[in-house]
């Protein structure tokens, strides 16, 4: 069972790849055997991280682009592809969620930049990914969701709505391109990443201690499983599935 989850000899794009989440899905991939794209918005983050994929003797690719520029996004994938000759694993994993005063606060440019990223950014590279991988040896998309999709979201509404379009594009990506491509879902809980030094920290402890079953939050490192699950042979009976990796939220 164990090969599997061998990625040997496949090429896998994380966005927002340069920290956080998606920093140890990229490393987590390359430990499997994944050759590894990175991109997010400033090169000098993904160059970092590029470098800690060839430190475990894998290939790395850093490559600079913002997620939410529609134009900017056929060029990430066609650098992959002349770069590795391939893509086997696309990780939609960049996602922003600025703070805002109040909702009657919110500007047009907010929200249109909010929904950018975390949804249009995300149809617009599977779209891209998912034609070419279909053509040819097939493949796995995965979108990094958030429980903010299904759950009330004060502070972060059109986050949640976005994320919440993403969970349905799941859905129809995973018709769309099968049966040679599949497309699932993490919808991630609260974990400890760059954003989570903005949080009271004593407050979220306390809210924890009733609304999650593990009582505490996620290490970046704990989405690592459920994304190398999904995005190898061990799950080739899965797509068009939203997996909740949120520490037993209620």
């Amino acid at each position: 069972m164990s090969n599997a989850f061998d990625l040997t000899g496949k090429v896998a794009l994380v966005t927002g790849g340069s920290r956080g989440l998606g920093r140890e899905m990229a490393l987590g991939f390359a430990r499997a055997g994944a050759d590894v794209a990175i991109a997010s918005r400033k090169l000098e983050g993904c160059e970092a991280a590029a470098a800690e994929v060839k430190a475990i003797g894998r290939r790395a690719l850093p490559h600079a682009c913002h997620v939410g520029k529609w134009d900017e996004l056929p060029g990430l994938v066609d650098a992959v592809y002349k770069e590795f000759g391939r893509l086997d694993v696309l990780i939609n994993n960049a996602g922003m969620s600025p703070l805002y005063p109040s909702l009657e606060e919110v500007t047009e440019e907010l929200f249109d930049k909010v929904i950018a990223v975390n949804l249009k950014g995300p149809f617009r590279l599977a779209a891209l990914a998912g034609s070419r991988m279909a053509k040819a040896d097939g493949g796995a998309i995965l979108n990094i969701a958030s429980t903010a999709a299904v759950r009330p979201s004060p502070g972060a509404e059109p986050y949640g709505a976005a994320k919440a379009g993403l969970n349905a594009l799941t859905r129809s990506l995973a018709f769309a391109y099968g049966p040679k491509v599949r497309v699932n879902c993490i919808m991630a809980g609260p974990f400890f990443t760059d954003v989570s030094r903005h949080w009271d920290m004593e407050a979220f402890k306390e809210r924890a201690a009733t609304t999650l079953a593990l009582k505490r939050g996620g290490d970046p490192s704990e989405i690592v499983g459920a994304a190398l699950y999904l995005c190898s042979d061990a799950a080739s009976f899965t797509t068009g599935a939203v997996l909740a990796v949120d520490g037993g939220s209620y």
